[in-house]
């Protein structure tokens, strides 16, 4: 039976938590605390203007764009220079914060709509397997391990999983039944059908572009129409979720979710999908829509 899509969208919308906020946004940057720290970093859909300019100036860290590629540049600190890597925490997990050079800082905060489904998901179930690809700190993993759950943890990059593997100390989880993988999300999902692994939920969240620790060459329109139909084959009888998440300007939430529907279409179920946005608090608070996702569930 094939899963029921549905008609309309959805916005899940992440607003600040005790170490994280969207302070302002406007004329294309946003302003965020982080912990302690606050930030600004470019972000082109933000059109309009800022409340307070004033609090840009004064920010601790701003991220300078290299020329047009938004993703890459550098970093200038305020008087008091560079900042080293600090403590961050989201309900059961902590994490590091870093400065990375790609604009971000070491996670993704508008994930948290999607660590909140994931935590009430796996509290719902008996110890449940779950198989997080393209894992990359491990905060989502985490979550779910905090959670109840067996987690493999997959990612590419030898770095990031030596930073998820720290995080899961910080959390007081390193003695959780977890596993980290250093490899690439095709080939370890290719050996898992081979073997017959079975999963109850599995997660995606694929760069658009990366390369695995050989040199294979990721490219999400390409690489992950075949991806989701083996982590569809790698689901159990009563698997209960099939959550992904991309970042692209030339996809959206309906295409993921037909992709979605055709990996899943002998499995009945459901399939939401629609954006994940990060607000501003207040009665004005605006909003910035930052990834797509789809997502199969009993």
């Amino acid at each position: 039976m094939a899963p029921k899509l549905s008609p309309t969208p959805e916005t899940l919308v992440t607003r600040g938590w005790s170490d994280y906020a969207l302070l302002d946004s406007g004329d294309g940057k946003k302003l965020e605390r982080y912990g302690g720290h606050t930030v600004v970093r470019p972000e082109p859909q933000c059109f309009w203007s800022p409340r307070d300019p004033a609090a840009f100036d004064a920010a601790n860290a701003v991220f300078d764009p290299q020329q047009e590629e938004e993703d890459s540049g550098r970093w200038r600190f305020d008087q008091h220079g560079p900042i080293d890597a600090f403590p961050l925490k989201w309900r059961d997990v902590r994490f590091t914060g870093r400065f990375t050079p790609f604009r971000h800082l070491a996670f993704f905060p508008e994930q948290a709509a999607n660590w909140e489904w994931l935590d009430a998901r796996v509290r719902g179930l008996d110890r449940p397997k779950i198989l997080n690809l393209f894992g990359y700190t491990g905060v989502a993993s985490l979550a779910a391990a905090a959670a109840g759950a067996e987690v493999t943890h997959v990612d590419a990059s030898k770095k990031s999983v030596t930073y998820a593997r720290e995080n899961a100390d910080l959390s007081g989880l390193a003695d959780r039944p977890i596993r980290w993988i250093v490899e690439d999300a095709r080939k370890y999902v290719a050996r898992e059908v081979r073997r017959g692994s079975k999963y109850h939920g599995i997660i995606l969240d694929p760069p658009k572009y990366g390369r695995g620790p050989t040199g294979e060459v990721w490219r999400l329109f390409e690489d992950m129409p075949g991806l989701l139909k083996d982590c569809a084959a790698l689901l159990d009888d009563d698997a209960d979720f099939l959550l992904l998440n991309a970042y692209a300007a030339r996809i959206s939430g309906l295409s993921l979710a037909h992709m979605m529907a055709e990996a899943t279409h002998d499995r009945g179920g459901r399939i939401d999908w629609g954006e994940l946005a990060l607000s501003e608090d207040g009665p004005d608070a605006r909003a910035i829509g930052l990834s797509f996702f789809a997502r199969w569930s009993r």
